[in-house]
C-alpha cells in the first residue's frame, strides 16, 4: 500500500491528483490464472441459469455437429453411374427437411443462448458489484486516502461493464467452442484419420502465434484499465474543485493535461486493440492453409476411391466447425483480456485489508462518562516521518478541551485515532477506562459525534441530512435540532423548507448554511463525546456568534474536543491544550498560557498582533 501523507488541519495533504497522482505504469496481471478462478466463481454462484445455458449451448453444438452429416448425405444423393448422372431426389428431399429443421431448431436455441447469456452477465456483474460496494464502505480511511477517488469508481463502473460485456459475449462462446471442438474432432476421425491428422497439424502453429501475440497483449490491456482509472480520476477532481479552477483561471491547463492522459489512453488503446485485432486474422490464415492441406489430400483420397466427394465436403465443414472456436475465442481475447484485467482490479479492492474491529467488551453507549485519556501515543502516516511523538493528554468528563497548533503539528490527528480512523503505532488510547481498541467499533463511534471543517452533505433533502445524524429521528426532532443550531432561519426561508433537494455535496447553500446544517446533524446524534474540527471556520462573524450560545449548550455536560486556528473562539475552553512537534507542549486556560509567554503566546500574537514566530 502506498505510504500516507502528513495531515494538516482539514486532512491529507493532496496534490492534483490524490496524495500520489494516477499509478501510469503498466503491470501484468499479478495472478490472471486466480483472477479466472475467482470470475467463474462468480459465474457459478447462478448455477440454475449457468445450466440451462450450458443444457442450451449443448443441444446448439449437437445440432451444428448434424448439419455437415446431413449435407454430406444429400450430396452423396448425387452419383455418376455408367457416365450417367442420377440422383435420388426422394431421398435428398427427406435430407434436406431435417436439414431445415435442424436450421429452424439451431436459431430458436441461438435465441434461447443470447437471452440466458445476457441474464447470466447481468446476474453476475449485479452480485459482484454488490460485493464490491461491500467491501468498498468497510475499507479503513487510509485506502481511500491513498487511492484516486475517480479510479475508485472506474473500477465500480468501467470494469464491471466490461466483465459483463464479455460474459454475454464470450461465455456462450466458450462453452460452445469446447464442446464443438470435441465433437467435431470424434466426428472427423471417423471419416478418416488421416485428414484428421492433416488438419491437426496447423493447432501447433496456432498455439505458437496466439502465445506470442498474447505476450504482447497482456500489459496493453492492463496499462488501458490504469490509464481509463486515471482519467476518470482528473474529471472527477476537475467536476468537484471547478471553481477552484476558475477561479485561478486553469482552464486551459485542465483540458491540456486531460488531453495529454487521453492522448495516453488513446495510444495505449490501439495498441492493445491492434495486438488483440491482429489475433483473428492470424487464425484465419492459419484455418485457410490448413483447408487447402484438406482439399488438395481429400482430393486425392477421392481419386483413389477411399472417400466421396460428400465427405470432403462434410469434412472440409468440420475443420471449419474445430477451428471456428479457436477463431472466435482469438477474435474476443481482446475482450476477455480486458475483462480480467479489469477483475484484477475488482478483485484487489475486494481483498483489500478491511477496517478491523476486534473489540469485544461490552459498551452502553448511553452510560458513557466521557473520560478520554491518551496515553504515550505514537502514530505517522509514513512509518519513517512520526507525526505523534509519545503524546499524553488526560481529558475529564463533561471537560471543553481547546487543541492548538500550528499546521501539521498533529491535532486532526488526535481525532482520528480516538474515532479509529487510523491505528496507533504504540500507546494506548481509552474511553473511561477502556481501550477503544476493546469497544466494538459501531458502539465507539455512536458515542462520538463530529462537526468536520469540510462539511459533508448528500443529494438528499435537509431533513434527511441532519436525520442522518440519527436515523429514527422525527421531523419534529430534526426541526428542533435546527433551531438549536441556527439553521432554521434559513431553512424557513427556502421554496420547500426543510424538504429542500440539495446537489451533489449541497453546492445549492452557501458554506456557512452548510456547515450549520452539519452542526444540526450533531446535535440530533445527542453524543457523549463531541468533536469540533474548526466548525465555524467557514461561517461569517454574525453567523459565528449566533452560534456560539448553541454551542455552548450543545457541549454542556458533554467531553468536548475543539480543534481551532481562530484562537478567539476557545477563550472560554475549560483547558487549551497545545500541540507541538507531536507532542503537547503547553496545557492551561487563555490567560495563564499567555502569561507563560510560550507556544500558545506566539500563536496569539501571531493572529492578533501580527508578530513573527
Amino acid at each position: 500500500m502506498p505510504p500516507m501523507p502528513q495531515m494538516g488541519p482539514g486532512g491529507p495533504k493532496r496534490g492534483p491528483g490524490g496524495p500520489h497522482g494516477a499509478r501510469l505504469t503498466a503491470e501484468k496481471p499479478k495472478d490472471a490464472k486466480n483472477t479466472l478462478k475467482k470470475l467463474i466463481a462468480y459465474i457459478g454462484r447462478n448455477k440454475y441459469l449457468f445450466f440451462a445455458l450450458l443444457a442450451v449451448m449443448l443441444i446448439i453444438t449437437l445440432l451444428s455437429l448434424a448439419a455437415p452429416s446431413l449435407q454430406q448425405k444429400a450430396i452423396d444423393f448425387i452419383q455418376i453411374e455408367d457416365g450417367k448422372l442420377t440422383v435420388d431426389f426422394d431421398g435428398m428431399i427427406k435430407i434436406l427437411a431435417v436439414l431445415g429443421a435442424v436450421y429452424l431448431l439451431s436459431s430458436v436455441f441461438t435465441y434461447l443462448q443470447a437471452l440466458f447469456s445476457a441474464k447470466l452477465s447481468q446476474y453476475t456483474v449485479k452480485t459482484m458489484r454488490r460485493d464490491l460496494f461491500a467491501n468498498l464502505v468497510r475499507l479503513p480511511i487510509r485506502y481511500l486516502d491513498t487511492h484516486r477517488h475517480g479510479d475508485i469508481m472506474s473500477r465500480m463502473t468501467n470494469d464491471v461493464e466490461n466483465i459483463s460485456t464479455t460474459i454475454s459475449q464470450s461465455i456462450g462462446s466458450l462453452i460452445s467452442g469446447v464442446l464443438t471442438v470435441i465433437g467435431s474432432l470424434v466426428i472427423m476421425m471417423i471419416y478418416s484419420p488421416l485428414l484428421t491428422l492433416i488438419s491437426l497439424s496447423t493447432i501447433f502453429l496456432t498455439i505458437f502465434v496466439s502465445g506470442f501475440l498474447t505476450k504482447y497483449m497482456k500489459k496493453y490491456f492492463v496499462k488501458q484499465q490504469i490509464l481509463l482509472g486515471a482519467l476518470n480520476g482528473h474529471v472527477e477532481e476537475m467536476v468537484v474543485g471547478f471553481k477552484t479552477v476558475a477561479s485561478y483561471n486553469k482552464e486551459r491547463d485542465a483540458v491540456e493535461q486531460f488531453r495529454k492522459m487521453s492522448d495516453d489512453l488513446k495510444k495505449t488503446s490501439i495498441r492493445a486493440q491492434i495486438y488483440g485485432g491482429v489475433m483473428g486474422p492470424c487464425m484465419n490464415i492459419i484455418s485457410n492453409f490448413g483447408f487447402i492441406l484438406i482439399a488438395a489430400f481429400g482430393g486425392w483420397l477421392a481419386i483413389k476411391g477411399s472417400i466421396t466427394i460428400g465427405t470432403i465436403q462434410a469434412f472440409i465443414l468440420y475443420s471449419k466447425q474445430f477451428s471456428r472456436p479457436i477463431n472466435e475465442i482469438a477474435n474476443q481475447y481482446a475482450n476477455i483480456q480486458t475483462a480480467i484485467a479489469g477483475a484484477e482490479r475488482i478483485f484487489e479492492v475486494m481483498e483489500a485489508d478491511k477496517e478491523r474491529d476486534d473489540g469485544t467488551e461490552s459498551f452502553d453507549v448511553q452510560s458513557v462518562k466521557g473520560d478520554i485519556r491518551f496515553k504515550d501515543i505514537r502514530f505517522g502516516y509514513v512509518p519513517e516521518k512520526p507525526v505523534l511523538k509519545g503524546l499524553d493528554l488526560d481529558v475529564k468528563a463533561g471537560q471543553k478541551i481547546a487543541i492548538v497548533g500550528a499546521t501539521g503539528s498533529g491535532k486532526t490527528t488526535i481525532v482520528n485515532l480516538l474515532t479509529r480512523f487510523y491505528g496507533i503505532d504504540g500507546g494506548e488510547i481509552t474511553i473511561d477506562g477502556k481501550s477503544i481498541y476493546d469497544i466494538p467499533k459501531d458502539n465507539l463511534r455512536k458515542a462520538i459525534a463530529i462537526v468536520l471543517q469540510d462539511t459533508v452533505l448528500f443529494s438528499d433533502t435537509i431533513e434527511e441530512n441532519i436525520r442522518y445524524g440519527r436515523a429514527d429521528a422525527t421531523s419534529e426532532e430534526i426541526k428542533k435540532a435546527a433551531e438549536f443550531a441556527n439553521a432554521d432561519e434559513f431553512i424557513d426561508r427556502l421554496p420547500e423548507g426543510y424538504q429542500t433537494h440539495l446537489s451533489e455535496g449541497g453546492s445549492n447553500l452557501s458554506q456557512g448554511q452548510r456547515q450549520l446544517l452539519s452542526i444540526a446533524r450533531a446535535v440530533l446524534a445527542d453524543p457523549k463525546i463531541l468533536i469540533l474540527d474548526e466548525a465555524t471556520s467557514s461561517v461569517d462573524t454574525r453567523t459565528e456568534m449566533n452560534i456560539q450560545s448553541a454551542m455552548v449548550a450543545l457541549m454542556k455536560n458533554r467531553t468536548s474536543l475543539i480543534i481551532a486556528h481562530r484562537l478567539s473562539t476557545i477563550r472560554d475552553a475549560d483547558k487549551i491544550v497545545v500541540i507541538d512537534d507531536g507532542r503537547v507542549a503547553e496545557a492551561g486556560s487563555h490567560e495563564t498560557l499567555l502569561a507563560q509567554k510560550g507556544c500558545y503566546y506566539r500563536l496569539y500574537q501571531t493572529q492578533f498582533a501580527g508578530v513573527k514566530t
